[in-house]
């Protein structure tokens, strides 16, 4: 891949001020593709490619609170157990407006670094384990490989155990 090829994203600019080792991975960006579209075009593991989603947690007085999970592609978040760890009384899935209004990215192009407004990052514990990862590089079609504990160095996220089975994207 040429230097010309790579997008220009915040989540690169934090890596690279960060000095973080990453390999970038263009692929061809699918609607409601997700995670197995990704996995599948590049030939990886879909285990290890890690999605961002982006959630709002129902706090008083009645407002919501964005913040982001990190989830291996092939699993689902519980959202019960997610707001029982938290102490929330629910948390939701945002709307792709507030996707966009958090974050600065579209749906589908979300990454965990370089958000509009820092957030606070949920990862699911096991994510810690594996070799390497792939998430999202802040563009659609577009994801960074790189180590678990770089990740977790830059973003330091509250470590979960939320996952539930499924091949939800």
């Amino acid at each position: 891949m040429k230097p010309a090829d790579i997008p220009v994203t915040s989540a690169l600019r934090v890596l690279r001020a960060a000095r973080v080792a990453f390999e970038p991975c263009l692929y061809p960006y699918v609607d409601r593709g997700g995670t197995q579209h990704a996995a599948a075009s590049l030939g990886v593991p879909h285990h290890q490619v890690v999605k961002t989603l982006v959630f709002e947690a129902e706090a008083p007085p009645a407002r919501r609170r964005p913040l982001l999970v990190l989830m291996h592609g092939d699993l689902e978040v519980s959202a019960k157990n997610l707001a029982r760890h938290i102490g929330v009384k629910a948390i939701v899935p945002a709307s792709p407006e507030a996707v966009e209004k958090h974050t600065g990215c579209l749906p589908g192009g979300v990454s965990p670094f370089g958000t509009r407004m820092a957030l606070p990052v949920y990862m699911e514990r096991t994510i810690g384990a594996l070799e390497s990862l792939y998430v999202n590089g802040g563009k659609r079609g577009f994801l960074v490989r790189l180590k678990p504990a770089d990740l977790v160095a830059l973003l330091k996220p509250e470590l979960v155990e939320v996952a539930t089975g499924g091949e939800a994207s």
